[in-house]
């Protein structure tokens, strides 16, 4: 490119030179003309005076055309600077940009080199996916056949279940029946009493059914959980109390020592109730975990887990007349029947509003369930179908008790009332209350005296209140607990009454 502008500036030299020359020459040419035309020659004809002046023309038009061939020169050298400048910019930018085109290209060679590699491990993964893929359906394959074999061992299971349950069904008829000849022969009396018109029972060791005394003094206090004790029952014997806790476990105490004599483990929650078959032989809990917990009473060791609730179980009970059906209820607005020889459910009930508190009739034909909407039902157990229905208070029903004769329930609500109904025809017989007593919670649980003559309640300041059902009137007020009185329970014999509260203690009342 130098070279080029070299050979153009000497070529426009060569021409300023060679016009210089023809400029010369001409001058000298005209030089004599314009002489002899100056000197006064009368012979001269005007001719000559025209040719001289047309010569002097052209010689000015050649000045012009030099003095324009001049300005182009010097245009056409000034735009040569300026190309030159520009093409020595451009061949300095020439190295860099040769530079990133090197690293364009090893780039683009490395992202070659990497989508590559990519695409190989993409296939390996798709491979590998195909062959997880034909494992995982020969694996659903086989789970399926699984499934279908353990489906076809749990009914042979089942069946074989029940086979054997019904064989010891026979064999408790059996025994049964032989120890009621043994009874009546004299090997073994069976003592009954009438009180009131109500048919009491006495087990072996225990005295006859006495007047329930009203409790004033505190014979034990014991520290029976940690953390709230929810329910408290006595066993039909009345020589053993049994009491639930937030601790999840179920405890049995000696009701005249006050000391534990077992503890049944095995809970997953909270037990919020309590109940024990007739024969004294299985202890059941309600439990927060959605299960009930089925225990034997002497082993202490877990029979059955009673699942199908989908909330938690918050009350449950047992069939006077039948040590088989237990009914249970949760906050998932079910009542469930379950046959505890099988260990299943045989009947569910379905209602609007959660149930708080349940209870088996007498006769073991109907179940009172008490609920939020502070209503207490009566169902069928059959057919599961409602029986009847009453407002039995303006809030949430906390506690059913049937008394012994079966005529009355005993009902309380939130709305600090304990209602009396007579069974028959569903009407209030007796209403009681007290200013200072409040209930403290959806499960806190009344109780009346075995004779049918008292009702006790606790209250959320940690008193319990005992009132004359016939005077209506409280006849005494028991103050130990530190804590919101729970649940309230009398033994069978008339005494003692125990309570339970919040803070897991338990007291045990006498006269």
């Amino acid at each position: 490119m130098m070279a080029e502008d070299e050979i153009a500036i000497k070529a426009i030299k060569h021409a300023m030179r060679a016009l210089r020359k023809r400029h010369l020459a001409e001058e000298g040419a005209h030089a004599p003309a314009f002489t002899a035309i100056s000197k006064p020659i009368a012979s001269q004809d005007m001719v000559w005076k025209d040719k001289a002046e047309t010569l002097q023309s052209e010689l000015q038009q050649c000045y012009k055309s030099q003095a324009r061939l001049s300005e182009q020169l010097i245009v056409e050298v000034a735009e040569s600077r300026a190309s030159k400048a520009l093409v020595q910019e451009k061949e300095a930018l020439i190295p860099s940009l040769e530079n990133k085109l090197s690293q364009a290209r090893d780039e683009c060679s490395r992202l070659t080199a990497l989508l590559e590699e990519k695409t190989k491990a993409l296939e390996l993964l798709i491979g590998e996916n195909k062959e997880l893929k034909a494992k995982y359906e020969e694996m659903r394959a086989r789970a399926n056949n699984a499934e279908a074999e353990n489906k076809t061992l749990v009914d042979r299971w089942n069946l074989q279940k029940m086979k054997d349950a019904e064989r010891l069904n026979e064999a408790n008829a059996l025994y049964e029946d032989l120890l009621g000849k043994l009874k009546a022969s004299g090997l073994e009396q069976l003592a009954r009493q009438q009180i009131d018109g109500v048919v009491r029972r006495s087990e072996e060791g225990a005295e006859y059914y006495v007047e329930s005394i009203i409790p004033k003094i505190c014979k034990h206090r014991i520290v029976a959980h940690e953390g709230g004790c929810a329910s408290i029952i006595f066993d039909n014997s009345s020589g053993k109390l049994i009491s639930g806790g937030q601790d999840q476990t179920v405890k049995i105490w000696d009701t005249n020592t006050g000391l534990l004599t077992q503890t049944y483990h095995g809970c997953l929650g909270s037990v919020l109730d309590l109940a024990i078959t007739d024969d004294n032989r299985c202890v059941i809990a309600a439990s927060s975990s959605n299960n009930l917990y089925v225990w034997d009473a002497n082993s202490g060791r877990v029979r059955h887990t009673l699942t199908g609730h989908l909330d938690k179980v918050c009350a449950v009970d047992v069939s006077r007349l039948s040590s088989r059906h237990v009914v249970s209820s949760a906050y998932d607005r079910t009542i469930k029947l379950w046959d505890l020889n099988r260990g299943y459910c045989i009947n569910t009930i379905i209602f609007p509003s959660n149930c708080n508190a349940l209870s088996f009739s007498a006769d073991g034909e109907t179940i009172f369930s008490g609920h939020v909407d502070g209503h207490l039902r009566l169902w069928d157990i059959k057919t599961g179908k409602l029986l009847s229905e009453v407002a039995a208070h303006s809030l949430a029903v906390t506690s059913i008790c049937l008394s012994r004769n079966g005529n009355r329930i005993l009902t309380s609500g939130r709305d600090n009332v304990h209602n009396l109904f007579d069974i028959r025809s569903l009407e209030v017989c007796g209403r009681l209350g007290a200013s200072g007593n409040r209930v403290s919670s959806n499960w806190s649980r009344s109780c009346i005296s075995p004779d049918d003559n008292y009702v006790a309640a606790g209250s959320s300041d940690g008193c319990v209140h005992v009132w004359s059902i016939s005077e209506a009137n409280i006849v005494s007020t028991l103050k130990e607990h530190t804590a919101s009185v729970l649940c309230c329970s009398w033994s069978g014999l008339g005494k003692p009454l125990a309570t339970s509260g919040r803070n897991g203690i338990i007291c045990m009342w006498s006269h």
